[in-house]
C-alpha cells in the first residue's frame, strides 16, 4: 500500500522528535516484515513524536511511563490532523518497538532495576542454582512474588522482617473465588521465596508456617484424558481451512504423539530432528535433562509438511516460527495454546486445557500395556511414581464391565 502524501511530508518533518531515528525504525519494521502494519506503525510513532515536541520533551526522556501517559491522556481525546492511528493496542505496540530501538542504540538509557527488580533477580538466580527450575516456572513465580512485594513494600526497600504471617496467609488465599489449585500454586511460589530468604540468613520460620497448605487428594481420580474418538476429532479439526493450519496440526501432533510440553515445542530446533534415524531430541526442560525420543511417522510427516509448505523463509533454527510480524521469529508458548484452543472452538468443545494431550498419551500407553519404565522415559518423568498416576483404578469404567455377584437377584 502506498504511503499517503500527508504521511510522507510528516516523515520529512525535522521538527518531529523522532526525525533522526525514523529511518532506522522503518528499516527495523521492514526487516521484521510488518507488511501493511508498517505504515500504521510509522504513523503512530510520528504522531507520538509530534506530541512529544508539543510537550517540549526530548526522546532521551522516553520511557514506559511517558508512553502510558500518551496512551491514556492524549489518545482517547486526540484531535490531531488525520490520518493518525487511534487503536490502543496497535499504537502501544508501535511505540514499544521504538522504545526498544532507542535503548539498543543508546539514545535512551536502560532503566536500572528497582528494589523489587533486584530482589527478584537474586531469587531467580537461586531458583536456578539451588532448585534447577525451568524458565517458565521461574518467570511464573517471579510474577507472583512481585505482586507480594509490591503489595507490602510499594517502591520502597525490601525488608522481610516487616512481613507478617497474616499478610502472607491473606495473599496466598486471595479472593474467595480462587480454586484450590490456584491457592496451591500461590503457596508454592511464596514458600519457595521464603526458603530463598532463609538461605540468605533470614528467620522466616513463622512466615513459612503461615503459608496455607490446601488439601489435595492426588490419588482421588485418573488424570483427565481424551478418548480415542475425541483425539481423532481433534486431529481432524485441522482438515478445514484455518489460519496457520499446518503449524497448528504439527504442534498438536507433538503434544499428542510425543507428550511434549508447550515450552518444549517452542524450543524445538531443526537440528533436533534426526530425519534419517527417526528421532527427535528434547532439550533440558522441566526434568532438567535432554532426551532422544523416537519420532512417530505421523508426527514427522506433519512437521515436514509444515516446513515445506507453510513455514516462512527465515534464518532462525527453531522449528515453529511466527507467521505475522515480526515474521520468522520464534513463537512463544501462547501460540501453541491458542492453536489448541482454536481447534477446541471449531469442534464446539468447552475445554481449555492443553496439558490434557500429555495425559492422553500416558493413558494410551498404559492401556496398550507399555511397561511403566518405558512410560516414564517417554514422558520424561524424573520419578516412575509420577507415571504411576495413569495406573489408578477408574471406578466408573470398572463398574461397566463388572460381573454380577453370584446368586444376586436378576
Amino acid at each position: 500500500m502506498a504511503t499517503p502524501l500527508s504521511l510522507q511530508l510528516r516523515i520529512d518533518d525535522t521538527d518531529n522528535a523522532f526525525a533522526a531515528v525514523i529511518e532506522s525504525y522503518d528499516g527495523q519494521l521492514q526487516a521484521g516484515r510488518y507488511g501493511l502494519r508498517r505504515r500504521r506503525y510509522l504513523a503512530s510513532v510520528i504522531h507520538f513524536g509530534q506530541w512529544l515536541s508539543d510537550q517540549g520533551l526530548s526522546i532521551n526522556r522516553l520511557d514506559e511511563h511517558l508512553i502510558a501517559k500518551f496512551l491514556s491522556e492524549h489518545l482517547p481525546q486526540c484531535s490531531c490532523q488525520r490520518p493518525v492511528p487511534l487503536r490502543m493496542i496497535e499504537v502501544r505496540a508501535a511505540l514499544n518497538i521504538m522504545l526498544r530501538l532507542l535503548r539498543t542504540q543508546g539514545i535512551v538509557a536502560v532503566p536500572f532495576k528497582d528494589d523489587i527488580g533486584r530482589e527478584l533477580a537474586g531469587f531467580d538466580t537461586k531458583m536456578v542454582e539451588v532448585w534447577g527450575l525451568s524458565k517458565g516456572t521461574r518467570d511464573h513465580r517471579c510474577r507472583i512474588i512481585r505482586r507480594l512485594l509490591k503489595s507490602q513494600f510499594g517502591t520502597g526497600p525490601i525488608a522481610t522482617t516487616q512481613l507478617r504471617p497474616p499478610a502472607i496467609r491473606a495473599f496466598v488465599i486471595g479472593d474467595a473465588g480462587w480454586s484450590t489449585s490456584t491457592i496451591r500454586v500461590m503457596a508454592g511460589a511464596v514458600r519457595c521465596y521464603l526458603r530463598h530468604r532463609q538461605l540468605l540468613g533470614d528467620d522466616v520460620r513463622d512466615l513459612l508456617r503461615a503459608v496455607p497448605r490446601p488439601a489435595y487428594w492426588r490419588d482421588a481420580a485418573l488424570p483427565e484424558a481424551l478418548s480415542p474418538d475425541e483425539l481423532n476429532q481433534l486431529l481432524h479439526a485441522f482438515d478445514a481451512p484455518c489460519p496457520s493450519r499446518r503449524r497448528g496440526y504439527a504442534m498438536v501432533r507433538c503434544l499428542a504423539d510425543l507428550g511434549l510440553r508447550c515450552s518444549e515445542i517452542v524450543a524445538l530446533r531443526l537440528d533436533d530432528i534426526g530425519w534419517q534415524e527417526g528421532t527427535v531430541r528434547i532439550g533440558a526442560g522441566k526434568a532438567r535433562r535432554a532426551d532422544v525420543l523416537p519420532l512417530p511417522q505421523a508426527t514427522g510427516e506433519a512437521i515436514a509438511d509444515y516446513l515445506l509448505h507453510e513455514r516462512p523463509t527465515t534464518s532462525r533454527r527453531e522449528v515453529f516460527v511466527r507467521h505475522v510480524a515480526p515474521l520468522g521469529e520464534p513463537v512463544g508458548r501462547r501460540v501453541v495454546q491458542q492453536a489448541v484452543h482454536a481447534a477446541y472452538r471449531r469442534l464446539g468443545w468447552e475445554r481449555t486445557r492443553v496439558h490434557i494431550l500429555r495425559h492422553t498419551l500416558g493413558s494410551r500407553l498404559v492401556n496398550a500395556g507399555t511397561p511403566m519404565k518405558q512410560i516414564a522415559d517417554l514422558l520424561r518423568h524424573r520419578s516412575i511414581v509420577t507415571s504411576a498416576i495413569y495406573t489408578r483404578v477408574d471406578a466408573t469404567r470398572l463398574s461397566a464391565v463388572a460381573l454380577p455377584w453370584p446368586g444376586d437377584a436378576a
